[in-house]
C-alpha cells in the first residue's frame, strides 16, 4: 500500500470505566457476546497497545473507584475521560455496581459524573437504572434486586444483603433521591410507561429544564432497545456520559442489533472444558451467596484463613502458601476464603487491608504452582488481584452465569498470560459456580 493510502484506524464507539473489576468484565462480556470487538485494559492504553491489539469497538478500563473517597475520585476519572474523549468515543459509560450501592463520601455516583461531564458536552446524561438477566429491575424510578440467583426479589432497601452493607448499605429505593444525597439534586426520571408512546419527545421535554442526569427505567428485557435507542441518538449529536450498570452496553447493543445489525459475529462462547489441571478459587467476600457457593465447592480442598494474620503475619501467610501449594502440586482443586463464620463479624474498617493482602496472597500462589484457571470471589479482592498478577488486559473467554464471567488474562509474563480467570462479585451466581469453574 502507498504511503498516505492507509485506512484510518476505525474509532470505538463505546468507551467504558468499571468502578470495580467485576462488573467491569461483565460488561465485556455483554459487549463480546453481542458481537462487539472488545477489550478490557486494567489502565489506560496507550497508542502502541492500542495499535497492537487491533481494532475495536468497545475499550473498557477497568478501576477501583468504587472504594474510594471523592477527591481521590476525581484523580482517577479525570485522566480516564479525558483518554476516552480524545479516543473519539461517542459514548463513555461510567460502570457501576447494579445494585447502586454508593454513598455521598465512598463510591459516590455523584462525584463520578461531576469528574467525567467535563469531557462530554452532550446536555443529556443518562441513568439506566435495572439490569433484568442478574435480576435487578428499575420501575418508577425505584431499584429492585433480586436475592441470589434466581431468588426473591426486594425492594433494594429491603434487601437482606444491601440494606446491610458493611460499606455502603442501601437505605433509599428511590434512585433520585439516592443520588440526589451524592450531588446529582434534580434529576429528571422516564418511566418505562412511558416507551410505548414517544419516548424521544418526552425525552426532548424533560431536557428542557437541562437536568444534571435522566433516570431511565429498566424493568424488562423489552426496555433496553428503547433505551438505547435515546441514548445512541443522542450520542450522534455530541458525545454524552452514560451511568448505570452492564444494562447500558446491552441496551446499546440491542439498539444496534435491531437498526443496523453490524454488530459482527458472536465469539466463541462454548462452555469451559473440563480441566486437566487444579483450579484455585480465592473468595475474599463476604457476601451469604458466596458463602453457600463455598459451602457446596466439595470438589475443592476448602480452607479457611484467618483474615487479620494474613495482614499482618507473614510467617502465617507462608505457612497458608505452602499447604496451598502442596494441594494443588497433588493436583487437588483449592479454595481459600477469608470471610469470618459470622460476616456480622467481619471487621470492616480492616477490609481495604484484607483485599489486599488477599491479593498479594493470590499472586503468590500462582507463582509457586502454575496454573491456568483461576476464580476469585468479591469486588475489592478481584481488583486488587488482578492487578498482582501484572496482566494489562482481559478478553472475554465465556460466561458461567448472567453476571459472572470468565475472561482470557493477557499480560507480558507468560506465567499469568492466557489464564482463565473467572471474577465475580458477593451477589452473583448460582450455589455451584465454583463446581462450574471446573468445567
Amino acid at each position: 500500500m502507498e504511503r498516505g493510502t492507509e485506512k484510518p484506524r476505525p474509532v470505538p464507539r463505546l468507551g467504558w470505566y468499571g468502578d470495580d473489576f467485576t462488573g467491569a468484565t461483565d460488561t465485556l462480556a455483554a459487549l463480546a457476546k453481542a458481537g462487539q470487538r472488545a477489550l478490557l485494559f486494567l489502565d489506560r492504553p496507550d497508542a502502541a497497545r492500542l495499535e497492537s491489539v487491533g481494532p475495536l469497538d468497545a475499550v473498557g478500563i477497568a478501576g477501583a473507584s468504587r472504594t474510594l473517597a471523592p477527591a481521590a475520585m476525581a484523580v482517577e476519572l479525570e485522566p480516564a475521560g479525558r483518554f476516552f474523549a480524545e479516543l473519539g468515543v461517542r459514548v463513555m459509560h461510567y460502570k457501576c455496581c447494579s445494585t447502586f450501592d454508593s454513598a455521598p463520601r465512598i463510591g459516590s455516583i455523584g462525584a463520578a459524573v461531576r469528574a467525567l461531564r467535563p469531557f462530554f458536552a452532550n446536555p443529556f446524561v443518562p441513568v439506566v437504572g435495572g439490569q433484568p438477566n442478574i435480576g435487578r429491575y428499575c420501575l418508577f424510578g425505584t431499584l429492585f434486586a433480586a436475592a441470589g440467583a434466581g431468588g426473591i426479589v426486594h425492594r433494594i432497601d429491603r434487601h437482606p444483603t444491601m440494606r446491610v452493607h458493611p460499606v455502603t448499605p442501601m437505605t433509599e429505593a428511590d434512585l433520585r433521591l439516592h443520588l440526589a444525597a451524592q450531588g446529582l439534586e434534580g434529576m429528571a426520571a422516564l418511566p418505562y410507561t412511558d416507551y410505548d408512546g414517544d419516548p424521544a419527545a418526552t425525552l426532548d421535554r424533560l431536557l428542557e429544564s437541562a437536568p444534571p442526569a435522566v433516570l431511565l427505567d429498566i424493568g424488562r428485557p423489552a426496555d433496553l432497545a428503547v433505551a438505547g435507542r435515546l441514548i445512541w441518538s443522542h450520542a450522534q449529536r455530541a458525545p454524552l456520559l452514560a451511568v448505570g450498570p452492564s444494562s447500558v452496553a446491552q441496551a446499546l447493543t440491542a439498539h444496534w442489533d435491531g437498526e443496523t445489525r453490524d454488530g459482527g459475529a458472536s465469539p466463541d462462547d462454548t462452555p469451559l472444558a473440563r480441566t486437566d489441571g487444579p483450579v484455585f478459587v480465592m473468595a475474599g467476600s463476604l457476601s451469604p451467596v458466596t458463602r453457600r457457593q463455598i459451602e457446596v465447592a466439595g470438589s475443592f480442598v476448602r480452607l479457611q484463613a484467618d483474615a487479620a494474620r494474613l495482614c499482618g503475619d507473614p510467617a502465617y501467610a507462608e505457612s497458608l502458601l505452602t499447604e496451598v501449594t502442596v494441594h494443588l502440586r497433588d493436583g487437588r482443586h483449592t479454595l481459600v476464603w477469608t470471610a469470618p463464620a459470622d460476616a456480622a463479624t467481619a471487621d470492616t474498617g480492616r477490609a481495604g487491608d484484607v483485599a489486599a493482602a488477599t491479593a498479594a496472597f493470590v499472586a503468590a500462589v500462582l507463582r509457586a504452582a502454575p496454573l491456568r484457571r483461576v476464580g476469585i470471589a468479591g469486588g475489592d479482592t478481584s481488583s486488587l488481584a488482578v492487578r498482582a498478577l501484572g496482566c494489562w488486559g482481559l478478553s472475554y473467554r465465556t460466561a458461567l452465569s448472567p453476571g459472572v464471567t470468565v475472561s482470557r488474562t493477557h499480560g507480558d509474563d507468560p506465567a499469568t498470560d492466557g489464564l482463565e480467570l473467572m471474577l465475580k462479585g458477593g451477589q452473583m451466581g448460582p450455589d455451584d459456580l465454583f463446581e462450574r469453574l471446573l468445567g
